[in-house]
């Protein structure tokens, strides 16, 4: 390379690396939006506002939440791939944003190429609830009752792509059911029309339904983690209601555009650790029965590519219906 034209690189990198450093330095320095691709009320709306309220706490800015729903979670994550990466986007993420939906249908970004991931925020167990109008008292009672009415029993889920509709396909693989699936803008609307008796089956988080469970306007069947949630403690497991090694729930993380610069990433992190970390957060998460999951940007990117590779496995072996 010619001598100029070398330190004229040199320069230019120098001016860039500069300018990243500046900007990061003065981060942020006017109020953040978060992104949640989940309607207005849903279980993740719930944790987003929370989020945003303890993320605004530690960066001396305002977090305002701005829902744009639909598509799977794909409007909302494409707004936020398509924003310009300085930290001031941020996207509320889940599987069907950055996995499944892009995997299963054409979408204007990709889902972890487009990208910097910031952290896990937390788990949230899906559990599988019936109207009471349904004959069925328990597990066993509703895998009869389905394969007696093949395609006749119709299922609410936040939306296609979404962990609801991934675990109630899973869930039909298994155990050799056909229920109609019909898919919701979010958890929120699904559990509307779960409690009203306009569908008659949820595959939704817990966070959304318990209240309905505990005044008896839904019953629950069987819960989605490891172990029995802390809120209805009277709720199997799905392996303890009879259905082996069979887990299914909702990961919400935190990301931003890609390119967003690192030292940037790193203030988000940071951020992000203290407020799961703190007295309101957790005692929110409980509420919801949800997992804390502490994972670094790198680890957290590793998550999201096993998860990709699960999901594809999942629809390639299974033959899952993720589209219209």
């Amino acid at each position: 390379m010619h001598p100029t034209l070398k330190q004229f690189a040199l320069t230019t990198l120098a001016t860039l690396a500069f300018g990243s450093l500046a900007q990061a330095a003065s981060y942020p320095d006017r109020p953040i939006t978060l992104v949640n691709p989940y309607a207005v009320g849903g279980p993740a709306d719930q944790l987003a506002r929370v989020l945003a309220q303890g993320l605004g706490e530690q960066l001396g800015q305002s977090v305002i939440v701005e829902n744009k729903a639909g598509g799977g979670a794909s409007i909302g994550a494409g707004y936020v791939a398509k924003a310009p990466a300085d930290g001031y986007t941020l996207l509320f993420g889940t599987s069907a944003a950055h996995v499944t939906t892009p995997a299963a249908t054409q979408v204007p970004y990709q889902g972890i190429q487009d990208f910097a991931f910031i952290g896990i925020v937390a788990n949230v167990p899906n559990i599988l609830t019936v109207h009471p109008s349904v004959q069925a008292q328990d597990l066993p009672g509703f895998i009869a009752l389905a394969k007696q009415q093949p395609g006749k029993i119709s299922y609410a889920s936040a939306g296609l792509g979404s962990s609801p509709h991934i675990g109630m396909e899973m869930f039909k693989a298994k155990t050799g059911t056909e229920l109609q699936h019909i898919p919701y803008r979010g958890a929120a609307p699904a559990a509307t029309d779960l409690v009203a008796g306009t569908v008659q089956v949820g595959m939704l988080n817990i966070s959304g339904v318990q209240a309905f469970v505990n005044d008896k306007r839904l019953r629950a069947l069987a819960y989605g983690g490891q172990e029995r949630a802390k809120t209805l403690p009277d709720v199997p497991t799905f392996a303890e209601a009879g259905l082996a090694d069979f887990v299914t729930g909702s990961w919400y993380s935190l990301a931003a555009p890609a390119g967003t610069p690192q030292p940037v990433i790193d203030r988000l992190a940071q951020a992000l650790a203290t407020v799961q970390g703190s007295e309101t957060f957790t005692k929110a998460a409980a509420q919801q029965s949800a997992e804390i999951y502490r994972l670094s940007p790198a680890e957290t990117l590793t998550f999201v590519q096993k998860d990709l590779a699960t999901t594809q496995d999942l629809i390639k072996t299974t033959g899952m219906k993720l589209t219209d």
